[in-house]
């Protein structure tokens, strides 16, 4: 059973690159996701987690994307300058415990585009929320939708510098907690790189106006709340 998609070579300069220095500007990241590497330096063993874990969803094409280990100086709030291809992070979790498939369908490009985060901002937690929102609809032959779905939750903490945790509103909850607690996913994380033929995969279209693209973390401004406002990058 065909599991993987593309996933890209160790590069020659693996060996010296952790002599490299950090990327500086991102002082504002709290000490939790600042210090926090990915396991993924070697795609090997991105790779031998990936032949048993299903990544893109039935009937798309496995070419609208390549999947890309992370580099010993590189973390999940880094932004794309530099960059020559578009890409985001993803948690293994959210494909080998809360099934998540890529391409994300328009009820999760739209929840995330309405809070404003990356997909690894999210705490796995409250992607749980969401997953079980989407079956609860789909077993009730209704489409679900981003405002129906964030009237249930408030978001903790208002301004996230470190991961965004969905809290229910006791007066009208409708679904409990996971009842799994994500404890070992923060250093479980690799690169997603959108392909040009993918590229209209991981866009939300607003009218014919504007585009919003899954992206990576971006600095918050001082008194920024999280909803509509900027926290990880778009």
């Amino acid at each position: 059973m065909k599991t993987v998609t593309e996933v890209r070579e160790d590069p020659p300069e693996e060996i010296v690159e952790s002599n490299r220095p950090a990327k500086a500007g991102y002082e504002w990241i709290a000490a939790d996701v600042h210090n926090q590497s990915s396991l993924f330096r070697w795609c090997r063993l991105l790779n031998s987690w990936l032949n048993c874990t299903p990544v893109i969803a039935k009937g798309v094409d496995y070419g609208i994307i390549s999947l890309e280990r992370v580099s010993a100086i590189e973390r999940l709030y880094h932004g794309q300058e530099g960059a020559t291809e578009k890409f985001f992070y993803m948690y293994m979790c959210h494909f080998s415990q809360l099934l998540v498939r890529l391409p994300l369908d328009d009820f999760t490009m739209g929840v995330l585009c309405e809070l404003n985060v990356a997909p690894t901002q999210l705490h796995p937690n409250s992607w749980a929320y969401l997953q079980a929102f989407r079956v609860l609809c789909q077993s009730l032959y209704l489409r679900p939708s981003p405002p129906a779905f964030l009237c249930f939750y408030d978001t903790r903490p208002r301004q996230p510098t470190i991961w965004l945790s969905l809290v229910s509103r006791p007066s009208i909850s409708r679904l409990d907690a996971f009842s799994q607690s994500f404890k070992h996913f923060k250093d479980r994380y690799f690169k997603v790189m959108v392909k040009e033929e993918g590229k209209s995969y991981f866009c939300r279209t607003h009218g014919s106006v504007r585009e919003e693209e899954l992206g990576t973390f971006s600095s918050i401004e001082e008194g920024d709340g999280c909803k509509g406002q900027n926290s990880w990058e778009h």
